[in-house]
């Protein structure tokens, strides 16, 4: 069965933005850019919101066509462009890339999903990262955190009552200073 894995960089602190959405202090280099691609050229498809794949779909279909974009920049554009995704969007009406959009987030389907031939789900953008997990529908969580306190911003993780044991399974640090956490579901995970 494939997994649905959540893949977000937070600040050391727990915020995935800023308190004005600025994602700036993202220390994205070549290092951790090729690292990224070579985990999400693996993938069966990209999960989003809406916000998440307007923003990717404002810049990436041409990325590789920008001679200022860098080689793992340009090899993710063709990544992006090529990759199924599913967006899960109540308001938009057209999508391209291999787009379908879906209008809720119903378990049910996204169980079948998982059960579908392919390789795993990259899950993305908080919002709808919050709703898979209120569903308890995220099996990996790969978190990169970033070397900076921000104080303030957007929590990846949102208020819960409910507690879910992880296990580590990976870490690993990168030259920049980031710090990738890979942990998977506990079989004793409590409610």
């Amino acid at each position: 069965m494939r997994k649905i894995i959540l893949m977000m960089s937070v600040s050391l602190d727990g915020y995935f933005e800023g308190p004005n959405r600025e994602i700036d202090w993202h220390l994205v280099d070549e290092e951790l850019h090729t690292h990224f691609n070579q985990e999400l050229r693996e993938m069966g498809a990209f999960l989003s919101g809406r916000v998440t794949y307007e923003l990717m779909a404002d810049f990436w279909p041409t990325a590789d066509r920008d001679p200022n974009s860098s080689g793992p920049m340009a090899d993710f554009a063709g990544i992006w462009r090529n990759m199924p995704k599913i967006v899960f969007s109540r308001t938009l009406q057209h999508a391209q890339w291999h787009t379908t959009i879906v209008r809720d987030v119903v378990v049910e389907d996204i169980r079948a999903l998982k059960a579908q031939e392919g390789g795993d789900l990259a899950l993305g953008g908080a919002d709808l990262s919050a709703e898979f997990m209120r569903h308890d529908l995220v099996d990996e969580y790969r978190i990169y955190v970033h070397p900076v306190i921000l104080g303030r911003g957007r929590p990846l993780f949102p208020e819960s009552d409910t507690r879910r044991a992880l296990r580590l399974v990976e870490n690993w640090r990168f030259s920049n200073g980031v710090v990738m956490l890979r942990y998977e579901r506990s079989d004793s995970a409590e409610a």
